[in-house]
């Protein structure tokens, strides 16, 4: 996930070094299904941590949230900085960090490289994902006008599923289960790298490099109406995600007793990529329409998930899982299309920054409570508490955004019955005369 950046500016005609060549928008697309792939990589691994490791549940939750702390300080410090260094300096470094943190992940012998490795990773990512959703914009063939938009929107949740599946596929029939994904990532970053060293720059130096790493965050008094209801449901949606990429293989392991590394993969891959189908599918529909039925999904599909664990039915936890991630994709139009419809070109920056906060709060702080609730009271009494948590978030969403809904039909009918008392005003005043 990304804001997506407002500067477009396009090389200056006549130089064929810095002549767009849009036939790296592929390319380019797929360097950044890459870096999230890569992200979500380690989720089916950290039972094997657990296991080799003797750490607990809420230290894995804490690894967990690292990555968020990392990511978030990313994109809200060097998110705009390719405006001003340009793209490939930018795009260079985030490859060079991330094939950095990759190495750690595989020489990783405890859970300390492995926190090292993984707010490493989260910098890397923060940084690359919002300078490759500029550097589509400025690829984008004329002919395609709005493909960059859908990319950016479906390459997350697509990046998060091929890498989880990815992983748990390597963890149960490759050999060396905690370092083959990580070299054959390191030689995905490779070939990431020679894309952006032939890629041409699409952005022109400019001042202020130095000023654009201040983070900037507002929320304008006249959004607020506009924002409020939208962020109970980005905070279910996120933090529904958060509890599956840290908590979801240990709960399918301990609680349904589906103990093959692939299934950590499987649990995964079905909330997030059932999340890019529905973002793929729903991406032309007007972000305020899906705001209530995403809200209602992600609840619905919560509790039926908890019902399958209560029961120990895995074929429901995972239908329940596929109606999550059906909410989740749809959420995530719903949300982050209200921020950029509503935010002006001059408060985009920080208003998406404001976004990105909710999000990765929401992201990475249950999570953290929920693993400190598995040591506590054990994964299914934790699993319980919170599902049903997010269930009650989701049903504040879906309450506001009905709300919203109703008070704005009310404002539509409001002229209509002011037209007739209108209209009849002059006649009553001159019978009063």
């Amino acid at each position: 996930m990304s804001a997506p950046s407002a500067v477009t500016a396009r090389p200056p005609a006549g130089d064929p070094h810095r002549a767009p060549w849009t036939g790296a928008f592929p390319y380019v697309g797929a360097v950044l299904v890459l870096f999230l792939a890569a992200s979500s990589a380690p989720s089916p691994l950290y039972a094997i941590y657990q296991q080799q490791w003797h750490f607990t549940a809420w230290v894995l939750s804490v690894v967990f949230a690292l990555y968020v702390v990392g990511l978030l300080g990313s994109l809200l410090v060097v998110g705009a900085l390719s405006d001003h260094l340009g793209r490939r300096p930018v795009l260079a470094a985030a490859i060079g960090l991330e094939m950095v943190a990759l190495v750690m992940f595989y020489v990783a012998g405890d859970v300390f490289v492995l926190s090292a490795a993984r707010v490493l990773q989260g910098i890397a990512t923060g940084a690359a994902t919002t300078t490759l959703s500029a550097t589509l914009v400025d690829l984008e063939p004329s002919h395609a006008r709005g493909r960059a938009g859908v990319i950016t929107s479906v390459s997350p949740l697509t990046g998060l599923a091929l890498g989880a599946l990815g992983s748990g596929v390597l963890v149960e029939f490759g050999p060396a289960p905690t370092r083959l994904v990580y070299t054959l990532l390191f030689g995905g970053m490779a070939l990431a790298a020679v894309i952006v060293a032939v890629m041409p720059e699409t952005s022109l130096r400019r001042p202020g490099a130095v000023a654009s790493l201040r983070p900037r965050v507002a929320m304008p008094a006249h959004l607020r109406a506009d924002i409020v209801p939208v962020v109970p449901a980005m905070i279910a949606g996120w933090a529904l995600a958060g509890m599956y990429l840290s908590l979801g293989p240990s709960v399918a392991a301990e609680l349904l007793g589906l103990r093959s590394h692939l299934v950590g993969g499987v649990v995964v891959t079905l909330l997030t990529g059932t999340g890019a189908l529905a973002v793929f599918l729903l991406r032309s529909r007007p972000a305020p329409s899906l705001l209530a039925p995403s809200s209602a999904l992600l609840g619905l599909g919560t509790l039926i998930s908890l019902a399958g664990v209560a029961d120990d039915l895995a074929w429901l936890a995972a239908v329940g899982t596929v109606v999550s991630g059906l909410g989740m994709g749809a959420s995530v139009l719903a949300t982050f299309g209200t921020f950029a419809r509503i935010a002006k070109p001059h408060e985009r920056s920080e208003v998406f920054a404001l976004a990105n906060i909710i999000a990765y709060l929401g992201n990475s702080v249950p999570s953290v409570l929920g693993g400190i609730a598995v040591t506590v009271l054990g994964v299914r009494t934790a699993t319980g508490i919170y599902a049903l948590a997010i269930a009650v978030i989701a049903a504040t969403a879906l309450a506001l955004s009905l709300n919203q809904i109703r008070a704005e039909r009310r404002a539509a009918l409001a002229p209509a019955a002011q037209a007739p008392a209108a209209a009849e005003a002059p006649a009553t005043a001159v019978s009063c005369h």
